[in-house]
């Protein structure tokens, strides 16, 4: 099961949801490694990104023009969003996603992400100037609607598509919900009777049969994984493969794993520069420990350090199977 967004194939159907703060360059190219239909740029502030604010623009420029990369743009006015959709065009990106989900109060009390909801003329205004910016392919992600009071989805979505949106992602829950409770998945059906473009299902999808069951209760093409993938980059491939039956991921383990998470924060080190890479780092660092079981002492410690010498020299001890340990 796979469909094509303009030129971009979508094989496996299994996309990586923009994450602030966590989707950035260094982790778009691990989940890229072990297989994904799609991965997606944490969110561009689109007046920002113009005016060239530091460390916005970068976010949108580096790997922008990779295969099967996407690039979210946010904003409440037609010209900004317009003019951050031809740049990041002009930089080589091959997809542009319009944020209208994004629940945070620094975002919504801006009038930008989710609360576009509340407004849907004004939100389709913005949608038809970034199609009108660019050739490249345009998508939305949205969420069920503001509140249970304004469950607008699927009028939102179809007037998308009426615009030149050439595929929706739905986060299951109201901006109000922010994450709480269960994301409702046979909710996005509406969504999937009101448009014929391409489908994705999001909202706490965290292994293969949580992504089954979105599928079958919203009908949608494919799906979107967020805070599941966070210390499993491996998951989207895996996903892919019981679902779909394509290539097995090589997942690591023991040695491999410590590799691979000690490659990673080299990378997000070269990415960044060692300061602020090494604060940036430990989110990450600790969903791996979360993986390995790392003992809280331990665990402070990686977390604590003080210079990346000391991070690279402790991980393989704070990354060994510890559940192996345990038992021996």
């Amino acid at each position: 099961m796979s469909f094509s967004v303009g030129p971009t194939h979508l094989d496996p159907p299994v996309a990586l949801a923009p994450m602030a703060g966590i989707t950035d360059r260094p982790f778009r190219d691990l989940v890229r490694s072990f297989g994904a239909g799609l991965v997606v740029s944490e969110m561009v502030a689109s007046q920002e990104m113009v005016q060239a604010k530091p460390g916005v623009r970068e976010k949108a420029e580096l790997s922008a023009d990779v295969e099967n990369t996407s690039v979210q743009i946010a904003g409440r006015e037609a010209y900004w969003m317009a003019e951050a959709a031809r740049r990041v065009a002009g930089s080589g990106a091959r997809m542009i996603d319009i944020n209208m989900g994004c629940p945070a109060k620094k975002v919504t009390n801006g009038y930008s992400g989710s609360a576009l909801l509340k407004t849907p003329d004004h939100a389709l205004s913005l949608i038809e100037a970034v199609v009108e910016a660019v050739d490249v392919p345009v998508t939305l992600k949205t969420r069920l609607g503001w509140d249970d009071n304004c469950l607008n989805a699927a009028d939102v979505a179809r007037r998308a598509q009426d615009a030149g949106v050439q595929m929706v992602t739905i986060h299951g829950r109201t901006r109000c919900q922010f994450y709480k409770g269960q994301a409702d998945w046979a909710a996005i059906a509406e969504v999937r009777n009101a448009i014929s473009v391409p489908l994705l299902a999001n909202g706490d999808i965290v292994d293969a049969a949580t992504a089954r069951q979105a599928l079958r209760a919203s009908g949608a093409d494919g799906v979107m994984i967020g805070r599941g993938v966070q210390g499993k980059p491996w998951l989207l491939a895996q996903v892919a493969h019981e679902l779909w039956g394509s290539a097995a991921p090589d997942i690591p383990i023991q040695g491999d794993f410590i590799d691979m998470v000690s490659r990673h924060y080299e990378a997000m080190l070269a990415f960044y520069g060692n300061d602020l890479g090494l604060r940036v780092a430990r989110k990450h660092l600790g969903w791996y420990m979360d993986e390995a079981g790392t003992p809280t002492a331990l665990r402070r410690e990686v977390l604590t350090a003080k210079c990346p010498a000391e991070v690279l020299r402790l991980l393989p001890s704070a990354l060994q199977d510890q559940t192996q340990e345990d038992a021996a």
